[in-house]
């Protein structure tokens, strides 16, 4: 047999063997987590997952496979909370969030963005905050602009956003918002990727009662609780990823009807009223491992980055690292079976179509 041949074929054994070791030591790994607390698991992940880009599951209840990080500075960005270790996210969210901030600053008037939580580095349920988050798809900016300063690391971790609502009432403070929070706004939303974008109802209604331009974005902006400090990007399923659920687009129209009307009356603040002869409900139980898309428990098991020496916290490095995960496992693109999408997640009522 030639040198070369033979040669060949003992590399691609060697490698079959190799990737078969490493398939039963996820798959161990795997049964070992199955019945672990979801956040506890994706909690303790501090890099991403080696494997292809991928959303996998509902916002709510999910993952994401090989992460990205918006590196700490940008030209027209700055990221906030670095402590959480929550500015992960499908490559096709961080581009967005990046052009975003570039076209904001160079055509609305806006300084450049301050980034909050995206994303764990495995997205999953988180030890504390948000329900949703969990795939890589979501991500919030605040509506204070940027500084034309660095930030130091201690004014990441403390400094506040500032509510854009007067204080005690659901309506604008007009001293501190400015028509370019307008146009940052509807630009988001302008963007064919973004499914919907949320914010508080009082800034709903000002961009109702004021946004003299194109209004054929107007309805992604969808009123909910809190939200009056920073925005809420959602993106949709990236094209032709599998095991990934969009949310139900938004209701047609602009969305400044009853609709937003609603919570501008008491129903939507007061506490629910119990019922005669209402049972304690019984404690919610954790959502395990398990309860999560198959695909998960190989996201959770999978190699991180070859040490955590490459990634430099605060610096470029965190995202090129991570960047280079798609190129890097190629071969793992079958390690996600083909699993049926998640059930549509409970949400307490009364509550508007958002």
């Amino acid at each position: 047999m030639n040198p070369v041949s033979t040669l060949v074929t003992v590399t691609r054994q060697t490698m079959l063997v190799a990737l078969i070791a490493i398939g039963a030591s996820a798959a161990s790994m795997q049964t070992a987590m199955a019945d672990q607390p979801a956040k506890q698991v994706f909690g303790a992940a501090k890099l991403p997952a080696v494997l292809p880009a991928r959303a996998i599951g509902f916002y709510s209840k999910g993952c994401l496979a090989g992460g990205i990080a918006i590196p700490t500075d940008g030209p027209t960005w700055q990221a906030m909370r670095l402590s959480r270790n929550r500015r992960w996210g499908h490559p096709d969210l961080i581009a967005l969030v990046e052009k975003l901030s570039r076209e904001a600053a160079a055509k609305d008037g806006w300084p450049g963005l301050l980034v909050g939580d995206i994303a764990q580095p495995r997205g999953g349920p988180m030890l504390s905050g948000h329900a949703s988050h969990q795939v890589g798809l979501d991500a919030d900016i605040w509506l204070t602009p940027m500084p034309q300063r660095t930030l130091t690391a201690a004014e990441r971790e403390n400094i506040s956003a500032t509510s854009m609502l007067r204080k005690n009432t659901l309506q604008v403070d007009d001293r501190v918002w400015t028509p370019a929070h307008a146009r940052l706004l509807m630009r988001a939303a302008s963007y064919p990727e973004v499914e919907r974008i949320f914010i508080h109802p009082g800034i709903k209604k000002k961009l109702c009662d004021t946004w003299k331009g194109d209004r054929s974005a107007m309805g992604k902006l969808r009123p909910y609780y809190g939200h009056h400090y920073h925005f809420h990007i959602r993106i949709k399923c990236p094209p032709g990823t599998s095991g990934c659920r969009s949310q139900n687009p938004p209701p047609s129209g602009s969305g400044c009807d009853k609709s937003l009307a609603w919570w501008f009356t008491d129903e939507p603040w007061a506490p629910a009223k119990p019922k005669k002869n209402d049972k304690p409900k019984p404690r919610k139980r954790e959502i395990q491992l398990s309860d999560l898309p198959q695909a998960c428990s190989v996201v959770a098991a999978a190699p991180g980055p070859a040490s955590e020496a490459e990634v430099t916290f605060g610096a470029d490095p965190i995202a090129r690292i991570a960047r280079a995960n798609a190129n890097a496992a190629g071969v793992a693109a079958s390690a996600f079976p083909a699993v049926p999408l998640p059930g549509r997640i409970p949400l307490p009522v009364p509550r508007p179509v958002n």
